[in-house]
């Protein structure tokens, strides 16, 4: 029977100690965001089956363990930006293929030294702590990502990370190697260093890089556009026992995109994102590309709100106010179909995950809420 260990640890060296002795013993690890309330925590080690938690007081025993299969290694939570979060279950063999094809993108060695800085909770942040491993790399991990602790690992010699976007602009990263980046829509003016990646939870961390497949990696379109992943990095399927892998090994990632004719991969958005406007589609991730061009010094959020007479409305949710709607939406309408042009415009603090994915399901929310008042 393969076990299931939750590590409720910061970010740390000791974290990485226990996931080293968690593996040697033949038993799967489930990394604890650390931004969980303890209930929260309780609950998600029910959810996901786990046998036992280490943190910081020592080891405890749970009652509601439940077996993985031989071979797993990794159970880690979706960022739950559309709901409530899956457990994906990993295998070493997947771990590895991830590891190595990430590596051979970027001809990584032994002589690289890591900085693990994002939550080791997602897949993101924990992938840097596996790539480190894989190659036996030198690794710092630290909690905090902010301008200090990138510029002390510098001084020490770090010359690879993984950030989110929204630290592009916090954090001096010119002196990295590399830098990838995830989780959210890049910066259009990124640095050179700074590589765009694609993947999910479920592919074991970035799969496409600044468009390009890595190898080992095959994409796809399906039906409605939806991108399609197939590769040895997929997740073996969720805790539940579900999948969304097909019988053909496709992974359906529920996000809509396009393949060109030199392979090169763009993603449109989310298709459970799609906002329907008077029997039009509109993708809020293209409108917020424009919206970041025309605004850059705020951050900007598209959502649909449903509407008797359109169906839905398009809604800009901003956390600046100072904006004309009339403004915005002729300054859109000379760059995008006019369908795309916001009709309302809310002012409020733009929730994310702690990967930095915008929670667009609560900001529609908190857009359907302003509207509702302001009638």
């Amino acid at each position: 029977m393969t076990r299931l260990v939750a590590l409720d640890l910061a970010a740390s060296d000791a974290f990485v100690t226990h996931l080293i002795d968690v593996w040697a013993a033949g038993a799967a690890v489930l990394p604890v965001d650390q931004r969980l309330s303890r209930a929260d925590k309780a609950a998600l080690l029910e959810l996901l089956g786990a046998h036992e938690v280490v943190d910081a007081s020592g080891r405890t025993e749970l009652a509601t363990g439940r077996a993985l299969e031989p071979g797993d290694a990794l159970v880690i939570a979706t960022s739950g930006s559309t709901g409530a979060p899956k457990g994906v279950v990993h295998t070493h063999r997947s771990i590895a293929a991830s590891s190595s094809a990430s590596l051979a993108r970027l001809h990584g060695s032994a002589s690289d030294h890591w900085l693990a800085c994002l939550p080791l909770a997602h897949i993101g942040g924990f992938s840097v702590v596996s790539r480190a491993l894989a190659s036996d790399a030198t690794l710092t991990v630290r909690a905090d990502s902010d301008p200090a602790t990138v510029a002390a690992a510098l001084r020490a010699g770090s010359n690879r990370t993984s950030l989110i976007p929204t630290l592009l602009g916090r954090v001096d990263v010119s002196a990295f190697e590399t830098v990838l980046i995830g989780g959210a829509r890049p910066p259009a003016d990124r640095p050179a260093n700074v590589t765009a990646t694609y993947g999910l939870t479920e592919t074991g961390s970035g799969v496409v890089y600044d468009g390009s497949a890595l190898d080992g990696v095959e994409l796809s379109i399906g039906d409605d556009d939806e991108v399609l992943v197939r590769g040895p990095m997929l997740m073996r399927g969720y805790r539940d026992g579900t999948t969304s892998v097909d019988s053909d090994g496709w992974l359906h990632t529920r996000d809509s995109g396009s393949i060109d004719a030199d392979g090169t991969l763009s993603v449109t958005g989310r298709l459970d994102d799609l906002i329907k406007t008077g029997g039009e589609k509109v993708w809020p991730e293209q409108v917020e590309r424009v919206l970041d061009t025309l605004y850059p010094d705020r951050t900007s959020c598209i959502v649909g709100v449903p509407d008797a007479q359109w169906g839905e409305v398009v809604v800009l949710v901003t956390d600046r106010g100072g904006l004309v709607l009339d403004d915005v939406r002729g300054r859109v309408k000379e760059l995008l179909p006019a369908r795309c042009a916001p009709k309302h415009i809310v002012v409020a603090d733009i929730p994310r995950t702690t990967s930095g994915k915008v929670r667009r399901n609560d900001v529609r929310m908190v857009a359907e809420r302003a509207l509702s008042d302001a009638d």
